[in-house]
């Protein structure tokens, strides 16, 4: 299973909290990409409920991730 922002963006607006077959049944109705359905498909088969995208992509990006220190910059 892999994961890039552009795919885990399709789940972003998912109704959270879901379940497998709740996340597969929404990235279907948007037409997620092929890759984004078998990633879901890949999760565990238990009735897990997902709080959100981490849950799923434990590394998934966050704002904090792509935070620059101002005091950094080169005046």
């Amino acid at each position: 299973m892999i994961w890039t922002i552009e795919l885990a963006s399709y789940l972003i607006d998912a109704p959270w909290p879901a379940t497998k077959d709740e996340l597969y049944d929404y990235a279907d109705r948007i037409g997620a990409p092929l890759e984004v359905l078998e990633n879901l498909k890949e999760l565990e088969d238990i009735d897990e409920i997902y709080e959100s995208i981490e849950d799923i992509w434990p590394d998934y990006p966050t704002d904090e991730d792509f935070f620059y220190n101002d005091d950094d910059e080169f005046n």
